[in-house]
């Protein structure tokens, strides 16, 4: 392997920065609601140090793990990954939360299997297509077909927690990497309009009726205020009088139980507030940074296991700030995605900062 170099310190301060962001907008966003349901306006607060805390431990680990280690992981992360999205399905293993089985418990301790497989499907498509994989790219049955199965499953297994949106993250990822590898555009785009072709007999068919409410809602956000559009529209409000600088930090009027959960998926709402249009900006503009500096990794690693592990972790974090801020502002039907390094939450922390880990690991190698 190439000598070591130094890390992408731009990366990693743009990581800090945002992860900072994110601990002082969970307090503001989550204490007036924490001390009405749990008594203790700094709940989230400790929850979000702690698991910020234990991501950056995590990041540190891997950011000093020479990264094709990595490869001798990867089956049975998946094998472990798909038992895991197996275990979350079965009644008394997974615990139920808003009608959604997304979670296992251990003990106090809960987990998303569905994170998990975000690194996993990427650690094991990378370590495949370098390991032979890449060369059968041009034949679509041979080279594409066995890397579909296996989005496949996994797309069904998270589908049917349900977690529509994560699913198409996955698929979405998988097909990045797969092009990124080498495979024919035409069958991308083939495979892309069939994926969407998908999409739409699914949200079509009665067995997932709350994706066609979802689809309703976002053509008209003011058709059902009262329920299903209830959320969107008070997102709406809270970006609406943010205006250009904000009501100021601490003063969002939405957090006051209007914006259900405003911690979690919606807290780019309060961020627009708060902060008002230039506070926003200023964390969109972080993420395409970070979208830069990890596709110029990718450019310039040397190896095509390090090409692929870059990429696919890039566009794991690029995807989801851009759904998350989509939904937000209602430019896409309402999905449960979390703001990368700023919704409250521990699997997506966790599994997130590993991803950038192994991103700074690579850039220490990188020409």
């Amino acid at each position: 392997m190439p000598k070591k170099g130094v890390y992408d310190y731009n990366l990693l301060m743009i990581v800090t920065i945002l992860l900072a962001i994110g601990i002082v907008m969970v307090f503001s966003a989550s204490s007036v609601s924490a001390y009405f349901k749990m008594g203790d306006p700094y709940y989230f607060l400790k929850r979000q140090l702690l698991w910020g805390a234990l991501g950056y431990v995590v990041m540190i680990f891997f950011m000093n793990y020479d990264y094709w280690k990595l490869k001798k992981f990867s089956n049975i992360t998946l094998l472990i990954t798909i038992c895991l999205l197996v275990a979350v399905l079965i009644p008394g293993i997974g615990i139920e939360i808003n009608e959604a089985k997304r979670w296992i418990g251990f003990g106090g301790l809960t987990i998303q299997p569905s994170e998990i497989a975000k690194i996993g499907i990427v650690l094991y498509m990378s370590t495949s297509l370098e390991n032979g994989g890449k060369d059968k790219l041009n034949n679509f049955f041979k080279g594409l077909v066995p890397y579909l199965v296996l989005l496949g499953v996994i797309f069904i297994l998270i589908v049917m927690e349900p977690n529509l949106s994560t699913a198409g993250i996955i698929l979405i990822v998988g097909l990045v990497i797969l092009y990124t590898a080498g495979a024919k555009i035409s069958h991308i785009v083939f495979l892309v309009f069939s994926g969407v072709g998908l999409a739409a007999s699914l949200i079509a068919s009665n067995a997932y009726k709350h994706w066609q409410e979802r689809i309703f809602g976002f053509l008209d956000p003011w058709s059902d205020v009262s329920d299903t559009t209830f959320q969107i529209v008070q997102s709406l409000y809270a970006l609406g009088s943010g205006g250009l600088f904000g009501t100021g930090l601490g003063k969002s009027r939405e957090k006051l139980l209007y914006l259900p959960e405003p911690q979690n998926d919606f807290i780019f709402s309060i961020i627009g507030e708060e902060l008002g249009f230039i506070g926003a900006s200023i964390i969109v503009v972080l993420f395409i940074a970070l979208i830069i500096r990890g596709l110029r990794i990718a450019a310039r690693s040397q190896d095509l296991f390090a090409v692929l592990m870059a990429t696919g972790i890039t566009s794991l974090i690029g995807i989801q700030a851009l759904m998350n801020i989509a939904v937000v502002t209602s430019s896409m039907p309402v999905t449960g995605v979390p703001l990368p390094f700023i919704s409250a939450g521990g699997s997506s922390m966790v599994f997130t900062m590993a991803g950038v880990g192994i991103l700074l690991n690579i850039s220490r190698y990188i020409e």
